[in-house]
């Protein structure tokens, strides 16, 4: 049988769970819903209970080994989940060291923005390039960048943060306390928040009567802007313009092949996309306009997908060598390649 990964896929939300082929195709999938507010012990053992159903249901599978992707902060190097704002009770978790110790099988943790970069790059809407930078829109901002067919991870795997790049000097506070984060002002739950405040319950709105007569969603927003709705196509501008200022800043950062855009506020890109590469036309510097700008192809799956590569893939392009190799000699490496790259 062909050499399988367990992935799995941590989210506020949802836990998702998968056995991946080496070429991408996910050979069977489980979810259940995320024990967010429990701590740390409870969720891991949400993940030990879905592996046990995989593999139960599936006990031919070869499994090379476990691939994880989890929100930040984490350092992917030491396997440890910092701090996630979304699960409560984890601080400085060695999940690496637990689910190791759980199924003695080799364990890779990664940045779930990251992880679904890693899947793009790979199977998905950046298969072919060198680079890329992935932004997933959905209720906050994150994102991931692939560069020289490597995860960009930066110092102790905390870079591509972009959700709180400083695009303004206004607006909502962000959950982080500051305030003028591309997230604040960008993510499908400011746009909710802005279709929300410009209608009123029971006004008789597009917008309103979808929602329910309740607080109006970015998926109310691109729906009621699909029907012609004049009120969401000004919302739906002005949520373009805001990705349009900070997808210029990436490309400005980065210089990637092509900017890969995911997240629930995907589902609208055919809406968004004009008004996002007006604005990159008229912010970027000339040599950057021509950087396309496309949207994911995995969905859902990206995470799963880019998290079992880390074990499928490792030593190869798109794996992030640091995790399995001491750290001088990874620094050895890099700069030998600089110096190589240079001439």
């Amino acid at each position: 049988m062909t050499k399988l990964a367990l992935a799995f896929d941590l989210g506020g939300t949802e836990l998702r769970g998968a056995l991946v082929e080496r070429g991408g195709a996910v050979a069977a999938r489980v979810s259940a819903p995320t024990m967010a507010g429990a701590g740390s012990e409870a969720v891991i053992g949400q993940i030990i209970a879905l592996a046990g159903t995989l593999l139960a249901e599936h006990p031919q599978a070869k499994v090379a080994g476990i691939g994880m992707c989890a929100p930040g902060p984490l350092d992917p190097k030491a396997g440890i989940v910092i701090g996630p704002p979304t699960l409560a009770g984890w601080h400085d978790v060695p999940l690496i060291d637990i689910l190791n110790r759980q199924f003695g099988l080799p364990v890779r943790l990664e940045n779930d923005a990251n992880a679904a970069a890693l899947g793009e790059w790979r199977f998905g809407a950046g298969r072919g390039s060198g680079s890329l930078v992935f932004v997933t829109v959905s209720t906050g901002i994150g994102g991931g960048v692939v560069a020289d067919g490597h995860i960009y991870h930066g110092r102790r795997g905390l870079a591509a943060e972009i959700g709180h790049m400083t695009i303004t000097g206004e607006g909502d506070r962000c959950f982080c306390g500051a305030v003028g984060c591309f997230e604040a002002v960008a993510s499908g739950t400011a746009l909710g928040r802005r279709a929300t405040r410009l209608t009123a319950p029971g006004d008789g709105s597009l917008l309103r009567r979808l929602s329910g007569g309740g607080d109006v969603s970015a998926r109310h927003v691109v729906e009621a802007a699909r029907a012609g709705d004049v009120s969401a196509l000004e919302l739906v501008d002005a949520e373009a313009k805001w990705l349009g200022i900070g997808f210029t800043n990436l490309l400005h950062l980065y210089s990637p092949d092509l900017i890969v855009m995911g997240g629930g506020l995907a589902n609208g890109f055919d809406l968004l996309a004009p008004g996002i590469r007006t604005t990159v036309g008229q912010r970027a510097m000339p040599a950057y306009r021509d950087v396309p700008i496309v949207p994911a192809e995995l969905g859902d799956r990206a995470g799963l997908i880019g998290a079992a590569s880390l074990i499928l893939w490792e030593g190869e392009p798109g794996a992030p060598l640091a995790i399995a190799q001491d750290e001088d000699n990874g620094a050895s490496k890099r700069a030998a390649a600089r110096e190589a790259s240079h001439g």
